[in-house]
Formats: structure tokens, sequence, C-alpha cells
């Protein structure tokens, strides 16, 4: 009996050791963890907490802790090119509003200046000063409209749209515009009636900043086009020309928001650079997509693509 309460002390005298060093090491190892953990967080450091360990639980929490680290980076990055957005939007839209402001206070300064002026130039002066206060205000109507586009204020409801109809009636739109540039047009519509999952203000809204922009930029070309296509499940609209085209680097922010350089070709407002990237969003919007591939002076173009509604 003596034999059997000395093995079962012994027993539990070396449990005990055996759970002193577990705990001990379980205690370095978190405070290991804690320390690294510290030290990533202070600096805003990117990496990961390795440590060897059989602790399953502490595997989990290191697994845990990685994510977690992992994504923090991804929310940070995204706000620094966030915030570095904001300060170029906020940059452009001064130089933007100001160019205008400018012209138009000319235009004024000029009237008040000469009452004798000519009631002929008179009336060429208001009607300049007239066309700039309509840009500054379209331009600022545009900044309201991605506003809304991204903080879901503006709501865009989905209804089955006969896409021929709307491709028709937008390259009308500009029938008298490419006869005068003197374009020829490439017009590609079925006969077949298209139906698709969008929303007619939101789809005129993107073809005409599309064809303007293949107006404005695929002028070397003198052509431009448009094609309609569709399979079981999707629908494409594709506008397209003959310009000078998009470098392969502009084409990967080509939609960006403020994205204003001469190549981009993203100025259909007036210098915004708004108009490709409420293009994108009202896309998005409708539950599409939008990509662009472009060869200079061979082919530029940009496709929408919509989910179809056969019934």
């Amino acid at each position: 009996m003596t034999v059997l309460w000395v093995a079962a002390v012994i027993a539990l005298a070396c449990l005990n050791v055996i759970q002193f060093i577990m705990k001990k090491k379980r205690d370095g190892n978190l405070a290991y963890t804690a320390d690294q953990l510290s030290y990533m967080l202070s600096r805003d450091s990117a990496g990961q907490i390795l440590l060897p360990t059989d602790d399953h639980a502490l595997k989990d929490l290191l697994v845990n802790i990685n994510l977690f680290v992992e994504n923090r980076q991804q929310i940070s990055a995204q706000f620094a090119k966030t915030e570095q957005s904001m300060k170029r939007m906020l940059t452009n839209m001064s130089h933007d509003l100001k160019t205008p402001l400018t012209v138009i206070l000319g235009y004024i300064e000029a009237i008040q200046s000469d009452p004798n002026m000519p009631e002929e130039e008179r009336e060429r002066l208001l009607g300049k000063l007239r066309q700039k206060t309509n840009e500054l205000i379209q331009m600022i109507n545009s900044f309201f409209d991605l506003a809304k586009l991204e903080s879901e204020d503006k709501e865009i409801p989905i209804t089955k749209v006969h896409m021929n109809d709307i491709c028709k009636r937008n390259i009308l739109h500009y029938y008298d515009v490419v006869q005068s540039k003197g374009f020829q047009a490439a017009i590609d519509i079925p006969d077949t009636p298209v139906y698709a999952q969008a929303n007619e203000e939101a789809l005129d809204r993107i073809l005409q900043n599309l064809l303007s922009n293949a107006i404005q930029y695929g002028a070397a070309g003198k052509l431009i086009g448009l094609t309609l296509s569709y399979d079981e499940r999707n629908i494409a609209i594709t506008v397209w020309d003959r310009g000078k085209g998009i470098s392969e680097t502009d084409q990967q922010r080509v939609f960006e928001r403020l994205y204003t350089l001469e190549e981009s070709r993203n100025k259909a407002f007036q210098g915004s650079g708004l108009g490709l990237t409420i293009t994108k969003r009202l896309t998005e919007k409708m539950g599409g997509t939008i990509s662009v591939q472009s060869k200079p002076y061979e082919r530029t173009a940009f496709t929408i693509t919509l989910k179809r509604m056969t019934y």
C-alpha cells in the first residue's frame, strides 16, 4: 500500500512538473506572440508571426492573428489609396472648376467694362457666357452623380430593356455629329429582339459617354463602330474606333476616379475625369462589367456586358 501511495505521489509530482514546464513554455510563446504583434502594429509593418509549436490552440490563435494582420494591411493599403485618390480629386476639382469660372468672370468683366459695346458683340459674349456656365453646371453635376453612386444613395431600378432600341436611339443621337466630322459608321445591331436586365436611363448615360469619347478621341481613324451581340446568358455592347488608342498602362487605370491623362480618354465631362468612372459605376450597379482593349489606330473598344433576359 505504501509503495502504491509513493508511486502515486511521484506520478502526481511528475505531472505537476510537466504541466509547469508546458505552462511556462506556453506563457513564453504567448509573450513572444504579443511582443511580435505589438511590434507589427506599432510600425504598421507587414509579415506573419511564425512560431514552431505542437500546441493546437496556439496554432489556431496564430493563424487567426496572421489573418487579422493581413486583413489590416489590406484595409490600410486601400485607405492610403483612397486618401491619395481623394487628394487628387480635390486638386483636379479645384483646377477644373477654377478654369471655367475664370473664363466666365472674364466675359462678365468684358461686358461690364464697355457700356458702348455693339449689341452683336454683347450677344456673342453672352452666348459664350451661357455655354461656359452650362459646362460648369454639367461638371458639378457629374461630381454629385459620382458621389451618389459611390455612397449608395442613387437607386438604379432594374427592368427588362429592349437593347436594340437603346443602341439605335443612342447612335442616331450622334448621327449629325458623325456626318459633320466625316466619320464612317459601322453599326451591327441584330434584327432579333434582345433584352437585358438593365436601366434605360443608365444605359443612355453609358452609351453617350462611350460614343462621345469615341468621336473625340477616334478622330484620326474617321470610323466609329457600335456592335450589339449576345449568347444564351449575356449581351454585350461594344463601342469602338480606330483612333490613337490607349496605352497598356493607362488601360489598367482608365476607369479610376479622376484619372485625367490625355491618353486615358477619361474626359467625357469637360476634363472632369469622371466620365468613364461614372460609366463603370453605372454598369456595376446593373450587375454588369466593362472592359477595354486597345491597339492604336486599329481598334480601341469598350465593351459592356449585361445579363440577358429571354422571358
